[in-house]
């Protein structure tokens, strides 16, 4: 405990030494061939512009038949994850395989792609980054615990750095060429969920029940708030918004001002039907959209706080998380079924039963979306 506190304080001097920009290259899905990370932009919002076709079909699928709770990512066209057994697959927009590397240990986070390395962390403790091109090891960072958190991405003065979360209670911030340590927070306990990045802070929630704010110019916590329950999942931000839902199944909206929250509000309250909240909310500049555990997908006016509508799906919600696709809503069930809604009127458009679990959250791209199960097919759905 000793040397982390010494590092703890090292890595606090060089944050000050180094500051942060606190902006992302991760601004938001361009529309084209990439959903870089999870969520699709650096705010974790669950939200595009890209326009779903108007009647999917399905173009292929690429079975691996290894277990994954990985959600797919995009780069360039090829869609990247990492199994239970720690095997990084690339697979091109045609279904083909075309990368493969093997960590040989147990991985379950969703990775990050930015500037042709990728970045995921793994079940031993380490956060590594690999090279695309040589198929190579780049860095390994390790920390005291677990990583199971997505990796993001900020700037550091003039360096880029990755942000993520460990069991072993800390966030940290590492130079995304180098791996080098620049900062560490300590929080309460374990860090599930992936961080927020908004205006120069980094946001995130912990399983010790309290949502904090970092300035990255400082590496100092601005605020912080104490939820009713622990945060099993991540926060989404629009504007100066954030969203984030406790294990209770209740969801908080805070509102955020030069570093602070101004206001919150429990906008959704958990009980025993809504059942626990491990989704993470997608915000559409009108609306917000969220998952209960009684198997409703809900969509709630962000202006009246009222609802707009609510769906039943066909099977349990499980860690699924929406995306709003400009005027649709895609939406998986564990049970494996994946629906389109109309993110106005909440009506069913399409449906398909993929037949195998699923646990992670929709990819989407120019033409295309993919859909991974936990038995490791990959889905590619594409214009009719």
């Amino acid at each position: 405990m000793k040397i982390m506190r010494l590092l703890a304080i090292l890595g606090g001097i060089l944050f000050l030494l180094f500051g942060c920009g606190g902006k992302s290259d991760f601004s938001g899905n361009d529309g084209e061939m990439d959903w870089p990370l999870f969520r699709g932009d650096a705010a974790l919002s669950g939200y595009t512009n890209t326009k779903l076709p108007k009647k999917p079909k399905l173009l292929w699928t690429f079975k691996s038949d290894v277990r994954t709770v990985s959600s797919p990512v995009v780069d360039k066209g090829t869609t990247y994850w990492c199994d239970r057994r720690g095997l990084v697959r690339g697979v091109d927009i045609n279904g083909k395989e075309t990368f493969k590397y093997d960590f040989q240990t147990a991985v379950e986070a969703t990775p990050m792609i930015y500037d042709s390395v990728l970045y995921i962390g793994r079940i031993d403790g380490y956060m590594s980054a690999i090279s695309l091109a040589k198929r190579d090891t780049i860095w390994n960072y390790e920390t005291m615990g677990q990583v199971s958190a997505s990796p993001n991405l900020t700037k550091f003065g003039k360096r880029k750095a990755v942000v993520f979360g460990s069991y072993d209670n800390y966030l940290y911030c590492v130079d995304a060429k180098t791996g080098e340590m620049l900062s560490q927070f300590e929080s309460g306990y374990y860090l599930n969920g992936a961080a927020a990045l908004w205006k120069g802070h980094v946001i995130f929630g912990g399983c010790d029940s309290w949502v904090r704010i970092i300035d990255c110019q400082t590496g100092i916590q601005t605020d912080s708030l104490l939820l009713d329950a622990y945060v099993p999942a991540s926060p989404a931000i629009m504007g100066d918004y954030c969203y984030v839902g406790d294990y209770s199944g209740s969801i908080y909206k805070l509102m955020l001002e030069n570093g602070k929250i101004i206001r919150h509000k429990k906008i959704v309250t958990g009980n025993s039907e809504s059942g626990s909240f491990v989704s993470v909310p997608a915000i559409s500049s009108e609306a917000y959209y969220f998952v209960t555990g009684d198997r409703h997908l809900t969509s709630m006016s962000r202006k009246t706080g009222k609802e707009n509508w609510k769906y039943m799906m066909k099977g349990n919600m499980g860690e699924s998380s929406p995306v709003v696709c400009d005027d649709k809503v895609i939406i998986c069930t564990k049970t494996g079924i994946v629906s389109i809604l109309d993110a106005e009127s909440g009506e069913l458009l399409w449906e398909y039963d993929t037949g195998e679990q699923i646990v992670g959250s929709p990819a989407i791209i120019k033409n295309h979306f993919f859909i991974l199960t936990t038995k490791g097919t990959l889905f590619c759905f594409g214009k009719d």
